[in-house]
């Protein structure tokens, strides 16, 4: 069993300012991380997959890094907006 911590559980938001949700992990067992943005009408949507310590996606003002051998990963929202209203999850695939 792999547990991940999403920190913090309830986040609200400005329009406009910035934000960032920490997700952590064991790192000894660790294989791909995944998040997801949830919307109740549209059910959840893989927004990225990272899995190499110290990458960085991007998708416009979204960002995300790993890292591995402290075991979290960031997501990072740049000036948020009204559209950005949504749940936001992370999970974790292993590696036996």
């Amino acid at each position: 069993l792999l547990t991940v911590e999403q920190r913090p559980p309830l986040l609200r938001v400005q329009e406009g300012e910035s934000t960032n949700f920490t997700c952590s992990f064991p790192s000894s067992s660790f294989y791909a991380l995944h998040w997801y943005r949830w919307e109740p009408a549209k059910g959840p949507k893989n927004l990225f997959v990272i899995s190499v310590n110290g990458d960085e996606k991007k998708q416009g003002r979204v960002r995300v890094t790993l890292n591995t051998k402290e075991g979290y990963s960031s997501m990072y929202i740049r000036g948020s907006q009204p559209e950005d209203s949504a749940t936001y999850l992370c999970a974790s695939t292993q590696c036996h």
